[in-house]
């Protein structure tokens, strides 16, 4: 509560807080667009494939020619993370590969990293974190995004000595949409092609939102940095408003729809038939609490907050995210205080390729969110040699596999791969 504070005292005594960001696409401009208004906080450089679409980033979020000719544009991500004039790296690519290597740069240069990368940290995460702590640095989920404002829920609520039953976010959901492609994912956004292009939307990535994936990624992140289960069958994604979220999401041996208690869940906003949910959370996050005690179980009676029918399990939850426009909370955070704002600790979980339609040997794939794969939410038990979604990009098949089906390793072509190892060994140990 006093990090605005922290940040302005820094400036003023003319050491503020220098961000290197990597990624100047949609999540990377909503950060820029805020910078310039937090007193403490600089942006130094910008790394992009395009040094000239992050320039144009900037003065479309409204920098002025000052402020973008003061900034150092790059190509290459690892050699910002290795100036000297950047503290904080944020990765925002979206590729895991990249977003691997380049948090690994960071770290050997003693720079903190903020992940906004969540496919690069279910594949990784408790791995990279370790090297940070071993390093002196912080390796940080980014807030904003909805896997670190679940973890400040998942806290709160365990620091104010509750149970924690289920926790997650809302999103738009039928079971049809495992199978949509980016050739008609605007159709779902109420958006035409045209529309979609003008706003600089990727159809690939928002497909992602749509056909589970980007779910499952992200409830993943979440079961690996707060400790909590994923579902056997993979997200349920049960339709459920904010007044039914302790109704729905407490465990079936009390009436509700989890297989047990302390997991992590995605609710829909769209009935199973496709009628809006009353009051639904799409844009949100909650937590469910179960109370420790009789006691108090009655003080959330007392004091209005809405209850199943035995009293003991509530939510809280948080109607919106604000995406790169709250990113700054993670940056200040790591360089300020040394502290994350969510960060994975173990493989609970992992996000397995499955078909979306019938795949031939030979056919590549094309990952998240596009033709031929969605991704799974696996507990790792269950997982076995399940080919994660974020290996799932650019690798032939070695032979057909039916629609439906989940990926092995077996069935794609890997090399020698440092990231497969990273990942083999995680789930391993």
């Amino acid at each position: 509560m006093n990090l605005a504070r922290l940040a302005a005292e820094a400036g003023a005594r003319g050491t503020p807080v220098r961000a290197g960001l990597i990624g100047a696409g949609k999540f990377g401009s909503m950060f820029l667009s805020q910078a310039p208004t937090i007193a403490g906080l600089e942006v130094s450089a910008i790394a992009d494939l395009s040094p000239d679409r992050a320039r144009s980033a900037c003065a479309a979020v409204g920098w002025d020619e000052n402020r973008i000719a003061a900034t150092a544009y790059l190509e290459d991500g690892a050699a910002l993370a290795a100036r000297d004039d950047v503290d904080v790296v944020i990765e925002a690519t979206g590729n895991p590969r990249v977003g691997i290597t380049h948090a690994r740069a960071a770290i050997a240069a003693g720079k903190h990293i903020v992940m906004v990368n969540v496919e690069a940290d279910v594949l990784a995460g408790p791995a990279l974190a370790s090297e940070a702590r071993a390093a002196g640095v912080v390796y940080s989920m980014a807030y904003g995004d909805q896997p670190a404002l679940v973890s400040e829920m998942v806290d709160w609520a365990r620091a104010t000595g509750f149970h924690v039953t289920a926790a997650g976010k809302g999103t738009k959901y039928l079971p049809a949409y495992h199978e949509v492609t980016p050739d008609d994912v605007w159709s779902h956004y109420g958006l035409t092609a045209q529309e979609a292009a003008a706003a600089g939307m990727n159809p690939q990535m928002f497909n992602s939102f749509l056909d589970g994936t980007k779910s499952a990624i992200e409830m993943v992140a979440i079961a690996n940095a707060c400790g909590l289960d994923v579902p056997d069958a993979g997200l349920a994604f049960p339709p459920c408003g904010v007044d039914d979220l302790a109704h729905v999401l407490r465990p079936r041996e009390v009436g509700g729809q989890l297989d047990r208690r302390g997991m992590a869940e995605t609710v829909s906003s769209l009935e199973r038939d496709g009628r809006p949910v009353f009051r639904d959370l799409r844009w949100g996050v909650y937590v469910v609490l179960e109370a420790p005690n009789d006691y108090a179980a009655a003080c959330f009676k007392q004091y209005g907050l809405p209850t199943d029918s035995t009293g003991r399990f509530a939510s809280m939850y948080k109607p919106f995210h604000l995406i790169g426009l709250e990113l700054s909370i993670s940056v200040l955070s790591a360089a300020l205080r040394h502290e994350p704002t969510g960060q994975s600790r173990e493989m609970r979980g992992t996000v397995a390729a499955v078909a979306k339609r019938d795949l031939t040997a030979g056919e590549v794939l094309d990952g998240e969110g596009g033709y031929t794969v969605w991704g799974k939410a696996q507990p790792i038990a269950r997982a076995g040699h399940a080919l994660p979604i974020g290996l799932a990009h650019g690798v032939a098949m070695t032979r057909d596999v039916a629609r439906g089906a989940v990926l092995g390793f077996d069935d794609v072509t890997l090399g020698p791969d440092p990231v497969v190892d990273l990942y083999r060994g995680l789930i391993a140990g």
